[in-house]
């Protein structure tokens, strides 16, 4: 008797299923982060969308779909929804999350104030940009869990305030890491290069859809590898780490999108810090 008793115990204790490896690495809902919604079982994926665009969703475990969800840094902590085959919706909640500051100082007063030729510029290249972030290719990311897309130290991370020469801009988008000029860039999931630039801020850079609006970019290259439609596999050399554009020096700036939300790059490599 009282080892049945035990027995119930522990299937009370027990979640209603299992939580998956990627549920378990990706599962970070902050402003910036990843939410991951569980969506059931069935036979076909369920059409999923968070603030009117598509969500990536995928199968863990061959069993449960689950909605892979790119919270944006601009929403505020609290109850958020995604639309389920535009039917349904299901809650989630965002917890809140502290982003420390930068102070950087640059030479160049036209990378802080730039004049209206160069506005002029920045915009048309900004949609450019914002166009390659709203792609969603039907196709499924080859793996979740990402690889570094260089080996150095991370620099400056995800979320941080900024301040050029004592002016608040957006915030850091993006993963930094520490590399010298020259080193290979790799891709960290298998995708197809939808967008080449060289542009005022980001300085030589390359967009790599994975599928399902998820979508890396690499900037401030110093050369690029790959050409425009390429299919590059996972590990795929892209490019070299450089200087260009907005940078006081050689690194590799890395942004992860998902669904349109630019998110932590950290959260996929499992370097992620509450």
């Amino acid at each position: 008797m009282r080892l049945f008793l035990c027995s119930i115990a522990l299937c009370l204790a027990l979640p209603a299923h299992a939580e998956g490896f990627i549920s378990r690495l990706l599962n970070k809902p902050v402003p910036g982060g990843v939410a991951v919604v569980d969506l059931g079982t069935g036979k076909t994926a369920p059409n999923v969308r968070y603030q009117n665009k598509p969500v990536l969703v995928i199968k863990e475990d061959q069993q449960r779909w689950i909605a892979i969800v790119g919270v944006p840094l601009s929403v505020k902590p609290g109850n958020q929804q995604i639309s389920v085959n535009g039917s349904q919706t299901l809650n989630f909640q965002v917890a809140s999350k502290h982003y420390r500051e930068q102070r950087i100082t640059l030479k160049n007063q036209q990378q802080v104030n730039p004049n209206p030729a160069n506005l002029k510029r920045i915009q048309r290249e900004l949609a450019e940009q914002t166009n390659a972030y709203q792609q969603f290719s039907p196709r499924q990311p080859s793996n979740l869990l990402l690889d570094k897309p260089v080996n150095g130290p991370l620099s400056s991370p995800f979320g941080l305030r900024r301040f050029f020469n004592g002016e608040e801009r957006n915030p850091h988008s993006g993963l930094d890491f520490a590399a010298s000029r020259g080193t290979p860039i790799k891709a960290p999931a298998a995708g197809k290069v939808i967008l080449i630039g060289d542009y005022f801020f980001n300085g030589k850079t390359v967009f790599v859809d994975h599928g399902q609006g998820l979508i890396s970019m690499f900037c401030h290259l110093s050369v690029i590898d790959a050409k425009l439609g390429d299919e590059l596999p996972r590990g795929g050399v892209l490019g070299k780490v450089g200087a260009t554009g907005r940078a006081t020096g050689p690194h590799l700036h890395w942004n992860v999108s998902l669904n349109d939300a630019r998110v932590d790059p950290a959260i996929f490599i499992g370097a992620f810090t509450p």
